[in-house]
């Protein structure tokens, strides 16, 4: 076989490569880790072998999908910590969070899920920088001081899943319930008494209720 004849085969592989990305994101915005590979391959018009052959295991297509998108998030993270005051930059970043959520519950679920093997490395970039976003606002006084790192994973999947719910009817509706746990995240002298803090146990055995197992095909 000549060099001629080879690299239309790997022009084709690259394109099919791309138009499976390219579905998959589709997909997973509107249905997230509960789609299958056969979905993906279905709305990419490849056969589900040619999916395979590209992505060997769910886990793989999604981390090719939603890495960017993720290490996007560590931007808006560093970006909150240089904001002259900690509330504004909390406030900011859990903003723009819940709209990219809320837009692609792909993104959510691999948000929600990062501390699993196929998002380790972002995960430990990103849980550091949000310690230490929460930690400001605590020390300027203006985040409850009840509320912790724990809370915000629980508060976006709530969120995302009104947005999604949501959609068709009042697309806006989310925002109305964003602004409002901001509001009730402010620390003032007659906060309510919240509870038990949660724990990391709390917030994977909900987590894991929330966004469906990567393993399904």
């Amino acid at each position: 076989m000549t060099e001629t004849q080879v690299r239309p085969l790997r022009r084709d592989a690259q394109r099919n490569r791309e138009r499976i990305i390219e579905a998959a994101h589709e997909v997973f915005a509107t249905r997230g880790f509960a789609a299958t590979l056969d979905d993906v391959a279905h709305h990419a018009g490849v056969g589900v072998g040619t999916v395979y052959r590209r992505f060997p295991t769910k886990e793989a297509l999604v981390e090719a999908v939603f890495t960017d998108r993720l290490e996007d998030m560590i931007t808006l993270a560093e970006e909150a910590l240089a904001a002259p005051s900690a509330w504004d930059g909390l406030v900011d970043f859990f903003r723009r969070a819940a709209r990219m959520h809320a837009g692609d519950r792909g993104l959510r679920d691999a948000a929600l899920t990062m501390d699993q093997h196929h998002f380790a490395r972002i995960g430990e970039l990103m849980v550091p920088l949000l310690h230490q976003i929460i930690d400001r606002a605590h020390a300027e006084g203006t985040l409850r001081a009840d509320a912790s790192m724990h809370d915000f994973p629980i508060i976006l999947a709530m969120i995302t899943d009104l947005a999604q719910n949501s959609a068709a009817c009042r697309p806006e509706l989310y925002e109305r319930y964003l602004q409002l746990i901001v509001d009730g995240l402010r620390a003032r002298p007659d906060n309510g008494d919240l509870g038990p803090q949660l724990t990391e146990d709390d917030v994977q055995a909900v987590m894991k209720e929330c966004v469906p197992p990567l393993k399904s095909r």
